[in-house]
């Protein structure tokens, strides 16, 4: 036995070796001048949308300062887009004709780019021209039309790339306004800059492994997220210091409507989310009636939050807006427009889906919100530092103040409740959807079967891994630099602070040990909330499990996420190393996933070594 591992571990050794070799020839040999002409151009003008250049007025500083943070910006798209380039020429390379549910988008695409419009595959379960992939085809048409392109499918795999690269710029600029909001409600100073937190949060959001790995292929969730992302980006501009006029309102619209062209679920985070959202921003400024206890917005810090903080949070929100529902109205009357759209349209079709109704039937699936965590925890490693180094280097503190602290979560009434709620969805509402045991082409099929599956009671100590996943992600967004950390207990209910003006942009990307950084607040706490319903929303109601049903929930989740500097060590004062290791483990991740798809195919057969679907090759995906 050791001999056989010891002669098949050099064989696969060289077998990769041969393989990146083999790959990396192709991508050299692709890189031509016209190429790499488009790449520098691409990255130059998202760069110059990131860091905008200072006034012509600017000092000699300001300008070089401006310039060196540009430059980084463009480096850094520049040697994502290569990479980004590199992966959809081997896509294309090793697999040329359409894959899995490509073989329902691109023919639709190509139809479009024909120009017939009124052709449609029911196989496709979202309807034509109005939701779902719809937009992705037109755009796919405007795109190639512009670029005199044909509808190939090696041509339409690259506008995801595009997206991809202009999710970067989307995420950035969300980041950068949570920022600034985050300043304005606390009363805080907050540069005009762009942070340099924001920005690399934004990397890491691109290259996060199921959102790049869909960069090479013709799907539709990076056209998704970034739509979604657009919308975020109008509403985190209307809930600033200057009220929306009816034009904010119009594009409020448009752009959620555009956003449900993608999916259907995005309806939950244009409406519930976003409109959530400005409605308690519109709750905070009024004024407290008599009742003051239950008038005012009872809306801590997530860092200074509990569950009995959730509770009256919840209860001065719905006291509040039962008192001002006219100034609540004014604010979120876009977002009842889209959700009125969007009933209208279930009401025409008689249903969510259009197409392929019989595998895709809405019930109730509360396990996907045991399923999330785990999801997260994988991806978000890094971001967990804090608490881990904090279990070990004081693992007795860490358990005193889990029990003891009075914001914590993860206090022990509250660990068995939730624990006990989580043994009863698994005992009574785990589905297991026939796509999931029936393709063992997606990592999902492996994860189930080696978990899941195995028995009742690996099922029940499942809740374990879902409880400390769940506890790690509420600590990232919780957790700040101690130093900034503020302090724990009830606070005397006060006015939101009027915020300072900002200084003067230098055109520098802000680091964290800069007066000016507010990059470690903490969202607050029916920001959580509404992040934890909609995401609910958007997942109990679908049956199958699928790591792209979870891209926009961690996408939320990432961009709220506070810095976090090691208080002792010189480099850390300046940027969060939980994102350099970030960048790192999804590098590591992506290149395993993008290796497996293409250097790992395998040939379906039954139970009695019959070739399958002819012979064609199988991929791992997620």
């Amino acid at each position: 036995m050791v001999g056989s591992l010891q002669d098949l571990l050099p064989a696969l050794v060289n077998d990769a070796q041969r393989n990146l070799k083999d790959a990396f020839d192709i991508w050299a040999q692709s890189l031509r001048a016209q190429a790499l002409v488009t790449v520098i151009l691409t990255s130059t003008f998202l760069a110059w949308i990131i860091c905008p250049p200072v006034r012509t007025s600017a000092s000699p500083s300001q300008i070089k300062s401006r310039w060196v943070s540009y430059a980084l910006v463009s480096t850094s798209l520049f040697l994502l887009s290569l990479s980004g380039g590199a992966w959809t020429l081997l896509v294309n390379r090793y697999v040329p004709e359409p894959y899995l549910d490509e073989f329902f988008h691109i023919p639709q695409a190509q139809v479009y780019c024909e120009g017939r419009y009124r052709q449609w595959d029911d196989k496709i379960t979202t309807p034509p021209g109005l939701y779902g992939v719809t937009i992705s085809y037109l755009f796919s048409v405007i795109y190639n039309k512009i670029t005199m392109l044909t509808c190939e499918t090696s041509i339409l795999r690259f506008h995801n790339l595009s997206v991809v690269l202009v999710i970067v710029a989307a995420a950035a600029q969300c980041r950068n306004l949570i920022e600034r909001r985050q300043a304005e409600r606390v009363g805080k100073v907050a540069s005009t800059n762009l942070s340099l937190y924001s920005f690399h949060t934004a990397i890491n959001t691109a290259l996060m492994p199921v959102v790049f790995f869909f960069s090479g292929l013709y799907y539709t969730d990076p056209l998704s997220t970034l739509a979604v992302l657009l919308s975020y980006r109008h509403h985190l501009q209307r809930v600033g210091p200057e009220r929306p006029g009816l034009l904010s309102d119009v594009w409020t619209v448009i752009l959620g409507v555009a956003a449900l062209f993608m999916r259907q679920t995005n309806v939950f985070w244009v409406v519930v989310y976003m409109g959530g959202l400005e409605a308690v921003y519109t709750l905070r400024s009024v004024k407290s009636g008599a009742q003051e206890f239950l008038t005012t917005l009872h809306d801590p810090p997530l860092s200074n939050s509990g569950p009995d903080d959730w509770f009256f949070c919840l209860l001065t929100i719905a006291v509040t807006a039962l008192c001002n529902p006219v100034k609540v109205l004014r604010q979120i009357w876009p977002h009842l427009t889209i959700l009125g759209l969007f009933a209208g349209f279930v009401a025409w079709n008689e249903g969510v889906v259009l197409g392929d109704k019989s595998n895709h039937i809405a019930t109730i699936h509360l396990a996907q919100m045991l399923y999330i965590w785990p999801f997260f925890a994988f991806f978000s490693l890094p971001l967990f530092v804090p608490s881990i180094l904090g279990f070990i280097t004081g693992p007795l503190q860490t358990i005193h103040s889990l029990i003891l602290r009075p914001n914590a979560l993860f206090t022990i009434p509250w660990a068995l409740l939730t624990a006990l709620l989580s043994a009863a969805v698994v005992r009574y509402n785990t589905i297991i959807h026939p796509f999931t045991l029936a393709d063992n082409r997606h990592y999902m099929f492996y994860i189930f079967r080696y978990t899941i599956l195995r028995s009742p009671l690996i099922r029940l100590l499942l809740v374990i891994p879902y409880t400390v996943a769940r506890w790690l992600v509420w600590g990232s967004l919780s957790t700040t630099t101690p130093s900034t950390t503020q302090p724990s207990g009830p606070k005397p209910r006060t006015a939101p602070a009027q915020p300072k003006a900002a200084p003067e942009s230098d055109g520098q990307l802000t680091l964290l040990d800069s007066p000016s950084s507010v990059s470690d607040t903490t969202p607050t706490t029916s920001t959580a909330i509404l992040w934890l319903l909609t995401t609910a929303l958007s997942l109990v109601t679908a049956p199958l499990v699928e790591p792209r049903y979870f891209i926009l929930p961690w996408v939320f989740y990432r961009l709220l996420v506070p810095s976090w500097s090691f208080a002792s060590v010189g480099i850390g004062k300046r940027i969060d190393l939980r994102l350099v290791l970030e960048t790192t483990w999804f590098v590591g991740v992506n290149a395993v996933t993008m290796y497996l798809f293409l250097f790992r195919p395998y040939v379906w057969k039954d139970s009695e070594g019959n070739v399958l679907d002819s012979g064609r090759l199988q991929r791992f995906m997620w």
